[in-house]
């Protein structure tokens, strides 16, 4: 079925979040699912958006080298105290 992208893809490109994040019922995600079947700029977009949650959420998995957590909570206390002062 063709689809042209025009406004009714801006409501599911909002939801898409929602859907990636599995907070829509099931009635909201069949609906998402099948606009993205029939979509494809919204399917290139939600699988942009899914590539980049997965990169944050990966990211998110790593620690900072020790030198670098040091200095950053170094710079920290330095605002915490000028605040205080301030």
């Amino acid at each position: 079925m063709s689809h042209e992208h025009g406004e009714d893809c801006a409501d599911y490109l909002e939801r898409i979040v929602y859907f990636l994040d599995n907070e829509l019922d099931d009635a909201d995600c069949a609906a998402v699912q099948r606009h993205l079947d029939e979509c494809g700029p919204c399917l290139s977009r939600f699988d942009l958006q899914r590539t980049v949650k997965t990169v944050v959420a990966r990211s998110c998995q790593e620690q900072a080298p020790s030198a670098l957590r040091e200095r950053v909570l170094m710079q920290i206390r330095e605002v915490q105290v000028r605040i205080t002062e301030g």
